[in-house]
Protein backbone atom coordinates (compact mmCIF):
# COMPACT_ATOMS: atom_id res chain seq x y z
CA UNK A 1 0.00 0.00 0.00
CA UNK A 2 1.34 3.49 -0.70
CA UNK A 3 0.90 6.45 0.36
CA UNK A 4 0.30 9.23 -1.95
CA UNK A 5 -0.21 13.18 -2.51
CA UNK A 6 -2.25 14.69 -5.06
CA UNK A 7 -1.64 18.60 -5.85
CA UNK A 8 -5.02 20.02 -7.39
CA UNK A 9 -5.90 23.03 -8.86
CA UNK A 10 -8.23 25.20 -10.82
CA UNK A 11 -8.15 28.58 -11.78
CA UNK A 12 -11.60 28.27 -14.28
CA UNK A 13 -14.85 27.99 -12.35
CA UNK A 14 -12.71 27.26 -9.57
CA UNK A 15 -14.91 26.61 -6.85
CA UNK A 16 -17.31 23.83 -8.90
CA UNK A 17 -13.90 22.48 -10.68
CA UNK A 18 -11.90 21.80 -7.03
CA UNK A 19 -15.45 20.11 -5.52
CA UNK A 20 -15.77 17.93 -8.57
CA UNK A 21 -11.73 16.94 -8.62
CA UNK A 22 -12.36 16.14 -4.76
CA UNK A 23 -15.51 13.84 -5.75
CA UNK A 24 -13.90 12.34 -8.72
CA UNK A 25 -10.77 11.41 -6.52
CA UNK A 26 -12.96 10.35 -3.56
CA UNK A 27 -14.52 7.84 -6.37
CA UNK A 28 -11.36 6.30 -7.67
CA UNK A 29 -9.61 6.34 -4.25
CA UNK A 30 -11.43 6.09 -1.11
CA UNK A 31 -11.03 8.27 1.88
CA UNK A 32 -9.07 11.50 1.38
CA UNK A 33 -6.88 13.70 3.60
CA UNK A 34 -7.23 17.23 2.78
CA UNK A 35 -4.58 20.35 2.98
CA UNK A 36 -6.48 23.66 3.63
CA UNK A 37 -7.24 25.14 0.22
CA UNK A 38 -4.91 28.00 -1.11
CA UNK A 39 -5.79 30.95 -3.20
CA UNK A 40 -2.63 31.88 -5.33
CA UNK A 41 -1.62 34.53 -7.92
CA UNK A 42 -1.21 32.51 -11.69
CA UNK A 43 2.22 31.51 -11.90
CA UNK A 44 4.41 31.20 -15.64
CA UNK A 45 1.43 33.64 -17.10
CA UNK A 46 -0.88 36.34 -16.54
CA UNK A 47 -4.32 34.98 -15.48
CA UNK A 48 -6.61 34.62 -12.74
CA UNK A 49 -5.59 33.62 -9.34
CA UNK A 50 -6.21 29.66 -8.71
CA UNK A 51 -7.56 27.52 -5.81
CA UNK A 52 -4.81 24.92 -4.89
CA UNK A 53 -4.60 22.37 -2.30
CA UNK A 54 -3.36 18.73 -1.81
CA UNK A 55 -4.89 15.46 -1.14
CA UNK A 56 -2.94 12.20 0.44
CA UNK A 57 -5.09 9.11 -0.61
CA UNK A 58 -3.59 5.34 0.44
CA UNK A 59 -3.74 2.76 -2.63
CA UNK A 60 -2.65 -0.86 -3.91
CA UNK A 61 -2.67 0.79 -7.02
CA UNK A 62 -0.05 1.03 -9.28
CA UNK A 63 2.05 4.38 -10.23
CA UNK A 64 0.88 4.25 -13.60
CA UNK A 65 -2.07 3.27 -13.04
CA UNK A 66 -2.32 6.24 -10.49
CA UNK A 67 -1.22 8.56 -13.92
CA UNK A 68 -3.67 7.23 -15.81
CA UNK A 69 -6.49 7.86 -13.34
CA UNK A 70 -5.63 11.71 -12.63
CA UNK A 71 -5.16 12.13 -16.49
CA UNK A 72 -8.63 10.75 -17.22
CA UNK A 73 -10.33 13.10 -14.90
CA UNK A 74 -8.20 15.89 -15.97
CA UNK A 75 -9.66 15.04 -19.32
CA UNK A 76 -13.56 14.66 -18.51
CA UNK A 77 -13.25 18.00 -16.73
CA UNK A 78 -12.08 20.20 -20.07
CA UNK A 79 -8.35 19.59 -19.74
CA UNK A 80 -7.06 19.80 -23.52
CA UNK A 81 -4.86 16.87 -24.30
CA UNK A 82 -2.05 19.45 -25.69
CA UNK A 83 -2.71 22.37 -22.75
CA UNK A 84 0.47 24.22 -22.37
CA UNK A 85 2.50 23.93 -19.05
CA UNK A 86 1.31 27.74 -18.22
CA UNK A 87 -1.64 28.25 -18.88
CA UNK A 88 -5.58 28.61 -17.32
CA UNK A 89 -6.92 25.25 -15.96
CA UNK A 90 -10.36 23.93 -15.40
CA UNK A 91 -8.72 21.08 -13.25
CA UNK A 92 -5.22 20.71 -12.73
CA UNK A 93 -4.19 16.85 -11.19
CA UNK A 94 -0.62 16.12 -10.21
CA UNK A 95 1.23 13.41 -8.64
CA UNK A 96 3.32 15.05 -6.06
CA UNK A 97 4.59 11.93 -4.27
CA UNK A 98 4.31 8.05 -4.22
CA UNK A 99 5.41 6.45 -1.58
CA UNK A 100 9.77 6.93 -1.82
CA UNK A 101 9.40 6.08 -5.31
CA UNK A 102 11.78 7.99 -7.15
CA UNK A 103 11.24 8.12 -11.23
CA UNK A 104 11.00 10.13 -14.43
CA UNK A 105 8.29 8.02 -15.91
CA UNK A 106 5.25 7.75 -16.04
CA UNK A 107 5.52 11.10 -14.13
CA UNK A 108 8.72 12.51 -12.38
CA UNK A 109 8.44 11.93 -8.82
CA UNK A 110 8.58 13.98 -6.25
CA UNK A 111 7.50 16.36 -8.81
CA UNK A 112 9.76 19.31 -9.33
CA UNK A 113 6.82 21.78 -8.34
CA UNK A 114 6.74 20.76 -4.59
CA UNK A 115 9.78 22.98 -3.86
CA UNK A 116 9.38 25.70 -6.33
CA UNK A 117 5.90 26.74 -5.96
CA UNK A 118 4.43 27.73 -2.33
CA UNK A 119 0.56 26.32 -3.70
CA UNK A 120 2.44 22.98 -3.35
CA UNK A 121 4.49 22.85 -0.77
CA UNK A 122 2.85 24.78 1.93
CA UNK A 123 -0.32 22.14 1.40
CA UNK A 124 2.34 19.55 1.04
CA UNK A 125 3.89 20.33 4.54
CA UNK A 126 0.72 20.60 5.92
CA UNK A 127 -0.51 16.93 5.78
CA UNK A 128 3.41 15.58 5.14
CA UNK A 129 5.78 17.89 7.42
CA UNK A 130 7.57 15.19 8.78
CA UNK A 131 8.32 13.32 5.98
CA UNK A 132 11.71 13.70 4.53
CA UNK A 133 11.88 14.67 0.67
CA UNK A 134 13.72 11.75 -1.25
CA UNK A 135 16.16 13.50 -2.90
CA UNK A 136 17.14 16.32 -0.38
CA UNK A 137 17.33 14.68 3.31
CA UNK A 138 14.93 17.63 4.76
CA UNK A 139 11.51 17.39 5.72
CA UNK A 140 8.66 19.28 3.77
CA UNK A 141 8.05 21.11 7.44
CA UNK A 142 11.77 22.18 6.94
CA UNK A 143 11.86 22.61 3.13
CA UNK A 144 8.31 25.14 3.95
CA UNK A 145 10.70 26.58 6.39
CA UNK A 146 13.25 27.97 4.43
CA UNK A 147 11.06 28.80 1.69
CA UNK A 148 11.14 32.58 0.33
CA UNK A 149 7.23 33.71 1.50
CA UNK A 150 7.78 36.85 -0.76
CA UNK A 151 8.41 34.40 -3.79
CA UNK A 152 4.66 33.97 -4.63
CA UNK A 153 1.81 34.93 -3.02
CA UNK A 154 -1.21 32.83 -1.22
CA UNK A 155 -4.11 32.77 1.31
CA UNK A 156 -5.88 30.35 2.99
CA UNK A 157 -9.76 30.39 1.86
CA UNK A 158 -12.97 28.28 3.27
CA UNK A 159 -12.93 24.89 1.42
CA UNK A 160 -16.63 24.21 0.48
CA UNK A 161 -16.76 21.00 -0.36
CA UNK A 162 -19.85 18.33 1.01
CA UNK A 163 -18.14 15.33 1.38
CA UNK A 164 -18.33 12.99 4.41
CA UNK A 165 -15.20 10.67 2.79
CA UNK A 166 -12.60 12.76 4.06
CA UNK A 167 -10.32 13.81 6.57
CA UNK A 168 -9.21 17.19 7.79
Amino acid sequence: MADIYISLGSNINRQYHIEQGLNALTDAFGLLTLSSLFESEAVGFAGKAFYNMVVAVKTELSLAEVATILRTIEFSYGRSQDAKKFSPRTLDLDLLLYGDVITDTPAQIPRDEITKNAFVLWPLAELAGQLTHPTMAKSYNELWQQYDKNQQKLKKVPLVWANENRER
